[in-house]
């Protein structure tokens, strides 16, 4: 069902409640067991077995989804399929997403949380083999159906979307088949959380590194052209597009969760030379980020189970440490939780102020927004160092350079909720 056909359910929605119960380990670990048990969840395998294979895991996972929507009223299972074509899928695959939507008081401002449910042994092509696809990608799975779990409970300004992806393994197809149906229902976007590889902490090189997780986001966005660059280039803005922001959000509401992790921002798209679903939502101009564990272990990725010069090969469960996915996936609750409760971000933030020490900040009013917070730094810094909060759409910052600081502009909902802050640039020239 399109999200706008499902807008009346929450045109009296609650104020959203704070508390709520943490992310269970154990529950995210029966979660991958049973993803484990379809034997294969490549792409390529059977859509119609009704135990193993692809097809298989797709429908348990709608199941779930529909269970939680059932006891909350709130969600809806949606499937969007298309067929690609490519190397690793040489006679073409039907390439299907399960979605589940639990609308908001604006049905087309949408928050999305991901991971892919397909998996691979070290052929692509090879459908026989078991790819248990444990850490790769059943741990992302299990933490957006926990997340599910856990948001249901509440009802937000925002759509989310929970999406399990097909065909990662294959070219990020499931990703692309979201954001391309994101741009034609004309969704506005604020955030694409993409969770692959989360939960494991035993490293390659036999090191164990527990207490933070990775997340990767581009600072020049992918969709701008060169025009659009150089003027980010010559604002200073590098280190402020849409998916760098949502970064530096998601690290800031990591520090207020007790016993987390730390949110390691990594600035680049994805780890080098390699890729995952958040990326055909960049290349649309979306926010988009990648969760991923902070050491990787390759001979548990993308490889058949064997054993050789006493080596354990292949993606399997006891790899895995599921208290520190519940903790990635608290991460990824809290930040949903804010984004969802706050208005949209602004648009059209400007500043102005060459020759004079003061600034003079302007931005276009957000429906919905109580109050907006006004934040800046200095040039030297990677984060904001002060903030103002102000009721309209404009203010004057004295004595705050324009020349050796960089500013933004958040809205905030009336509890508080802040979106995530939008980079000043100049005014167009008339």
């Amino acid at each position: 069902m399109p999200i706008a056909l499902l807008a009346p359910l929450l045109l009296a929605a609650a104020p959203v409640h704070a508390a709520s119960p943490p992310p269970d380990p154990e529950r995210l670990k029966a979660t991958v067991e049973k993803l484990v048990s379809f034997g294969t969840r490549n792409s390529l395998s059977s859509p119609d077995d009704p135990k193993r294979g692809i097809g298989a895991a797709r429908a348990w996972a709608a199941d779930q989804i529909d269970q939680i929507g059932e006891a909350c009223g709130c969600i809806t299972v949606e499937r969007i399929a298309r067929e690609f074509t490519g190397p690793r899928a040489p006679n073409g695959v039907n390439i299907v997403d399960v979605l589940g939507v639990q609308p908001g008081r604006d049905p087309n401002r949408v928050i999305i949380i991901g991971a892919h449910i397909d998996s691979r042994g070290s052929d692509t092509l090879d459908v026989t083999k078991d790819a248990p696809g444990a850490n790769d990608d059943g741990s992302g799975v299990a933490v957006v159906l926990e997340a599910a779990r856990i948001l249901s409970k509440q009802k937000f300004d925002a759509t989310i979307v929970y999406a399990i992806f097909s065909g990662e393994e294959q070219g990020l197809w499931g990703g692309q088949l979201l954001a391309e149906t994101a741009q034609k229902r004309g969704w506005t976007v604020s955030a694409m959380l993409n969770n692959d590889i989360v939960g494991n902490t035993m490293g390659q090189n036999g090191i164990r590194v527990a207490d933070r997780v990775r997340v990767f986001s581009e600072g020049i966005r992918a969709s701008e052209d060169v025009k659009e660059q150089l003027a980010r280039r010559a604002n200073g803005g590098e280190d402020d597009g849409p998916s760098r922001a949502l970064a530096k959000t998601i690290d800031a509401v990591a520090d207020t969760l007790p016993g987390g992790l730390d949110v390691f921002v990594d600035r680049r798209p994805d780890r080098f030379g390699r890729g995952g679903d958040h990326e055909p939502f960049l290349k649309l101009g979306y926010p988009a980020v990648r969760f991923s564990v902070a050491a990787e272990n390759w001979t548990q990725q993308h490889q058949d189970l064997r054993t050789e010069n006493g080596i354990q090969y292949g993606d399997t469960i006891d790899k895995m440490d599921f208290p520190y996915l519940a903790k990635v996936a608290a991460i990824n609750i809290a930040t949903i939780r804010r984004l969802a409760s706050a208005p949209a971000a602004p648009n059209g933030v400007t500043i102005d102020g060459a020759l004079s020490f003061d600034t003079h900040v302007k931005w276009q009013a957000v429906p919905g927004a109580a109050k907006y917070r006004i934040h800046w730094r200095r040039t030297d810094q990677a984060n904001w160092t002060g903030s103002r909060d102000v009721a309209g759409t404009e203010a004057v910052l004295t004595n705050v350079s324009i020349d050796d600081n960089l500013f933004a502009v958040a809205s905030l909902s009336d509890s508080g909720a802040e979106s995530v802050p939008t980079l000043a640039g100049p005014a167009p020239r008339q």
